[in-house]
C-alpha cells in the first residue's frame, strides 16, 4: 500500500469520549479539546463511503473533507523576490 493517495476528514464531535472509536476509520492526526474535532487520513477513494458512515452516527455534528488533494499548489506567475533571495544567500 505505499503510494496509497490520502485525504483528510474533520469531524466535529458532540462530546471528545467518541474521538476514539475514529480510529477504526483512518490514522488519527488530531484531536482538538477545545473545539471538539478530530482530523484524521484516510484513503482517498474510501472517502465518500467514511463520511456517509461518520454522517449516520448520533455523536458527530459535522463532516468536512480537505480540499487540498484539488487544489492547484504550482503557480504560473510567482516571481522569485530578489531582495529575499540575496538574504538567503547571505546567510540572514
Amino acid at each position: 500500500m505505499l503510494g496509497a493517495k490520502r485525504q483528510s476528514i474533520s469531524v466535529w464531535l458532540t462530546s471528545l469520549k467518541f474521538a476514539r472509536q475514529l480510529r477504526r476509520f483512518g490514522n488519527v492526526h488530531y484531536v482538538s479539546k477545545k473545539m471538539k474535532y478530530v482530523v484524521f487520513y484516510c484513503d482517498q477513494e474510501k472517502v465518500d463511503d467514511t463520511i456517509q458512515k461518520l454522517r449516520s452516527f448520533h455523536f458527530v455534528r459535522d463532516v468536512k473533507p480537505s480540499m487540498r488533494p484539488f487544489i492547484e499548489t504550482e503557480f504560473q506567475n510567482a516571481k522569485p523576490d530578489k531582495a529575499k533571495e540575496y538574504d538567503y544567500k547571505m546567510g540572514i
